[in-house]
């Protein structure tokens, strides 16, 4: 089917969820006032409508191969990647001085989600560059950057991370691959590298991977790790290619879902050694990869909300026009009704609608704190915003990649047995989705970030104010006093109720219990993203009154709180009285 971005809930979500406005009038954002965000947006949603979502599922059908040494990508891959170079839109959020558009973090979010709802396998090479460009221009040297941001921030040449080892996944303490100093200031990296993402394709001349290593007298574990730029081919002075460095992809994976983005095997090394350049300083690698990895969870935040849109969009339009059975109020011998008429069917799609715009609201927040973090003036302001995205940034990445999950699930519900049969493209979206909560961190790993590193954060200041803003929008949907919302008053001031006390408990418990609160890690992830995520779709409900989808806004926040968030109080005990449970579950497991 076809996909028409949400142009409209994604510009509201920017402005009375994220704080579009406030952006630009405190002139953090200048650049985006007198229609600038609304013609972006406007001019990305074409190109993902026409020419992104058509290839979507031509990519999955046909993949990505391995064919003689060279990695092919489907019909019309490579063309639509060169109109979209062309286009600029890869230099969307680039620096400045290498060519790049250097628009709010904001904004280039909320057309990730469009080219990620178009075409999910398509838009992740993108994401790659932009964290690669990231990484280099935070911590390469003036040679590394004068010879690759410019190219790379065109869309000329792409970027990759390459930290993923057959032994060593989430745990980089395991990390093999090796760095010699080659004594000219560049370095001969040697080692298998698995699950990169457009490790190798023909859709640009050259690919610049971003490489962690070791050196041989570097400290054990994560402390020890260096990173190193390793391009395809090297770049010679005068700015052309040279000849090919000694990386290959030495496969292409068979994977459940998104089928055209060719995730490789790397073999680095196989003819003496690739030729790498050091990022950043020997054994301080895993400092700049978190550059490159903190923007990451951020797209894959989006990406989650991406798919989510597309499943929902698709089961809307087929409960529209798929017919069976007869509404509950036809008269005798009615033909057959839109299912869409029937109770169940419109409870799972506003599951879907709703579940969506609040993994949105999560995503689009978080982008505007990491605005706000570079772009503040005050110490004091920069230091909260970068504590507020901090705490957000794995509850926005875990809780909009399951709801991708979710939301795609009951896509395929929707269309019954239609959805079980690859046809439709139901299934599709569903396969597709699965990924986006595994990698980049698994959302395990996020709860876990989430209770030991970002809690802590000011002695729990941060996320004390977090709660305290919740506190403020429940106290204002309860003064609006408005039929609409319904018990959503209640219900999200239960919400926060409880998220409040499983903060305490979690603040109070970790440094003494640790295995307790990891625990609950993940129940508290999701408590707080019910918080969250409700009151920001009340948020936008209440300044939406009055406009033309304020009514929708408002329906769409209430089923959210009546239908969700009473999650809440069972989330609570399993983070508070749950540890046991767990604890007791070794017995099971015993050999």
């Amino acid at each position: 089917m076809s996909y028409r971005a949400p142009v409209e809930d994604i510009l509201a979500t920017m402005r009375h969820v994220a704080g579009l406005d406030a952006l630009i009038n405190e002139g953090l954002a200048p650049e985006l006032a007198d229609g600038v965000t609304e013609a972006v947006l406007e001019e990305a949603a074409k190109f993902a409508g026409d020419v992104l979502a058509p290839l979507n599922i031509v990519g999955d059908r046909h993949g990505s191969r391995l064919k003689d040494g060279i990695v092919v990508t489907p019909p019309g891959w490579k063309e639509a990647y060169h109109a979209w170079a062309k286009g600029g839109w890869n230099a969307l959020p680039g620096p400045e001085a290498y060519g790049g558009q250097a628009l709010p973090t904001l904004v280039q979010s909320a057309c990730t989600e469009m080219w990620n709802s178009a075409a999910f396998a398509f838009a992740l090479g993108p994401l790659l560059t932009v964290g690669a460009i990231e990484a280099l221009h935070a911590h390469g040297s003036d040679y590394l950057k004068e010879t690759y941001l410019a190219k790379l921030v065109s869309g000329e040449w792409m970027g990759t991370m390459n930290l993923t080892e057959p032994q060593a996944g989430s745990d980089l303490n395991a990390l093999r691959s090796k760095a010699e100093r080659a004594g000219d200031g560049t370095y001969r990296i040697s080692g298998q590298k698995i699950f990169i993402t457009y490790g190798d394709h023909e859709m640009t001349d050259n690919i610049v991977h971003l490489v962690l290593a070791r050196l041989p007298d570097a400290p054990p574990g994560t402390r020890g790790i260096s990173l190193f730029l390793v391009p395809k081919y090297l770049v010679n002075a005068d700015g052309s290619l040279g000849s090919r460095n000694d990386v290959r992809c030495t496969g292409v994976e068979h994977k459940l879902g998104i089928h055209a983005s060719p995730t490789c095997a790397m073999s680095y090394g196989d003819e003496g050694g690739a030729i790498g350049w050091l990022i950043g300083e020997e054994n301080r690698g895993l400092a700049c990869m978190f550059t490159m990895m903190n923007n990451a969870r951020l797209n894959v935040a989006v990406q989650g909300v991406a798919i989510a849109e597309r499943a929902y969009q698709q089961a809307l339009s087929f409960a529209q026009e798929r017919k069976q059975g007869t509404a509950l109020d036809a008269p005798k011998g009615a033909p057959m009704s839109p299912i869409i008429v029937h109770p169940d069917i419109r409870r799972m799609l506003m599951e879907m609608r709703s579940k969506t715009q609040a993994a949105r609201s999560l995503s689009l927040l978080l982008a505007a704190l990491l605005d706000r973090s570079h772009r503040e003036t005050d110490e004091g302001k920069r230091k909260a915003a970068a504590e507020r995205a901090a705490i957000i940034t794995p509850v926005a990445k875990a809780y909009a990649t399951d709801i991708g999950v979710e939301v795609a699930s009951t896509g395929v519900q929707v269309h019954g047995g239609m959805g079980y049969v690859e046809e439709t493209g139901a299934a599709q979206h569903l396969r597709d989705a699965r990924i986006a909560t595994i990698y980049e961190g698994t959302n395990g790993i996020q709860a876990i970030d989430l209770v030991l590193r970002k809690l802590p954060l000011s002695n729990g200041d941060a996320v004390k104010a977090l709660i305290g803003e919740m506190r403020g929008v429940v106290a204002q949907v309860r003064e609006a006093n408005a039929p609409g919302f319904g018990h959503s008053a209640a219900r999200l001031g239960a919400a926060v109720d409880s998220l409040e006390r499983a903060t305490e408990w979690m603040l109070a418990t970790m440094g003494i219990d640790q295995a307790s609160a990891l625990a609950g890690a993940t129940p508290y992830l999701k408590l707080f993203a019910l918080a969250q995520g409700g009151t920001g779709l009340a948020k936008k409900a209440l300044a939406m009154q009055g406009e033309d989808q304020g009514a929708a806004a408002l329906a769409t926040a209430r089923f959210y709180a009546e239908h969700h968030v009473g999650e809440a109080t069972a989330l609570e005990l399993a983070v508070t009285e749950g540890a046991g449970a767990v604890e007791d579950s070794a017995a099971v497991f015993a050999a």
